[in-house]
């Protein structure tokens, strides 16, 4: 996966990749670096302790050659041990042998005292730094009383050793330590970029796919495909899937939409074209209002319709969903329609709960009631009576109109939801009202009904969850 240059991007961070690299490898080097630290540290106090334990075995053996007798000293040093403590010729060793302590009696070298604020010397050797001749120096000192009770003597006995070998010491134990580790730490580096690179793979892949859909048209975008790819990488493809799924819908709703309205809106057009042209070569007043009335009726047909055309388009997308009292909604409404309905000559009533709280749309539930009591006024007749309906079922609320009037037969009753669907040739409608009311109804997880009334006419319903997990039986 390549990572995306600035000007491509609007000036985008590192890859993903490189991010990732950035990530691993930097914590591994950290650790590396302090890893070696603590190395390094723990091989100088072993070197150190190495070094001191063989002072301490020479100044413990040289303190034995030197041996008391009486008030002076026997000195037993053969050649042998001169050898063995100056066998090492790249880091000589230093030996002193002072009585009283401080007084140069024997040795390869002068060498100094502990410092003042060490504790004073005992039979157990003392282990100090100091310099000699500027170089870093380790010393061993034992002091050893010697002499009777009436003249007491002290001899001091010092060994030293550069501190030139204790880093050499640690030097190899470092590399020891250090070069296996660092072989590792390559290995590990490689697996990790391997990883990485295996990881990216779907990504690509799916990158890949995208990018053959370029040159598709928005409505024949297929499903991405991810059969084998991380947890992760099948989430965001499910996300792609659905996001190109929602434009293929709304494509397809707006498809819909424009041949819907170029099929119905074409007759109405061309009605009045028609009477228009009539009414314009009509020479009589009376024949020329008669043509304008006719003119007058079909621009209100094509005005109903492009409204119920736009209703149904704007019902169609998602809409969100508030808590919403659609008792009172329903008396709102009802109460919108009674000029009509008393000019009609028909009795509108409304029946049912006083408060019924559920998640909705206002202004989708108004268009879904209006319709059915325009639908019910249009088609019942004067003299017949509608009522509207509101009432909970458990976890479901009805909302119902019902007419007493010519109603539908059984045959019809399946067909009264379908778009353009008319059963009755009375003016004013265009088959779009019940369609409505159904998709208004999908909307809000419910759905509608349509029922024959006894002993005779319509009722429609709409079942809606009142809670958002409430399921349809």
């Amino acid at each position: 996966m390549t990572a995306a240059t600035p000007t491509q991007h609007g000036g985008q961070g590192l890859s993903l990749k490189r991010q990732l690299l950035l990530w691993l490898l930097l914590p591994q080097l950290v650790l590396f670096l302090v890893g070696g630290a603590l190395a390094y540290r723990i091989a100088l106090n072993y070197a150190e302790k190495a070094i001191d334990q063989s002072l301490t075995q020479s100044v413990r053996s040289l303190a034995r050659q030197v041996k008391p007798i009486g008030s002076g000293l026997l000195i037993d040093f053969p050649r042998a041990a001169q050898d063995i403590i100056e066998q090492d010729p790249t880091d000589r060793v230093s030996y002193m042998v002072s009585s009283p302590p401080g007084s140069f009696l024997l040795g390869n070298g002068k060498l100094p005292g502990p410092p003042e604020e060490m504790l004073a010397p005992t039979r157990d050797a003392l282990l100090y730094n100091a310099r000699v001749d500027g170089k870093p120096m380790r010393v061993a000192l034992i002091e050893v009383d010697y002499g009777d009770a009436d003249s007491p003597q002290r001899m001091r006995v010092q060994v030293a050793k550069s501190l030139a070998v204790q880093q050499r010491l640690t030097t190899e134990l470092i590399a020891d330590m250090l070069v296996p580790l660092l072989l590792l730490a390559m290995v590990l580096s490689a697996l990790v970029y391997g990883g990485i690179l295996r990881g990216l793979r779907p990504l690509r892949r799916l990158q890949a796919q995208l990018g053959d859909r370029q040159d598709q048209a928005l409505s024949d975008l297929s499903p991405l495909e991810m059969t084998q790819a991380p947890q992760e990488v099948h989430a965001l493809a499910a996300a792609v899937n659905q996001l190109l799924s929602t434009v293929r819908r709304s494509l397809g709703q707006e498809k819909r939409f424009l041949n819907d309205a170029a099929h119905q809106l074409r007759t109405p057009l061309a009605g009045l074209i028609s009477q228009t042209e009539l009414a314009l070569a009509e020479k009589e007043p009376q024949a020329l209002r008669e043509r304008l009335n006719k003119v007058l009726a079909g621009a209100r047909r094509s005005a109903h319709l492009v409204h119920q055309l736009l209703s149904l388009a704007r019902n169609e997308v998602e809409v969100n969903l508030q808590p919403l009292d659609v008792a009172a909604l329903a008396r709102e409404v009802a109460r919108d329609w009674t000029p009509r309905a008393v000019s009609a000559g028909i009795d509108l009533g409304y029946e049912g709960a006083e408060r019924l709280v559920l998640p909705g749309a206002p202004f989708l539930l108004r268009e879904a009631l209006s319709n059915l009591i325009d639908n019910a006024l249009t088609y019942a007749g004067a003299g017949c009576e509608v009522t509207l309906r509101v009432r909970s079922h458990g976890a479901l609320a009805l909302l119902e109109v019902e007419d007493n009037g010519p109603g539908l037969s059984s045959e019809n009753l399946p067909h009264v939801f379908e778009r353009f669907w008319r059963a009755s040739d009375v003016p004013g409608g265009c088959g779009l009202g019940l369609a409505i009311v159904a998709e208004i109804a999908q909307r809000h997880g419910g759905q509608a009904r349509v029922l024959a009334a006894k002993p005779h006419g319509l009722r429609v319903q709409l079942w809606l969850p009142i809670s958002p997990d409430a399921v349809l039986a």
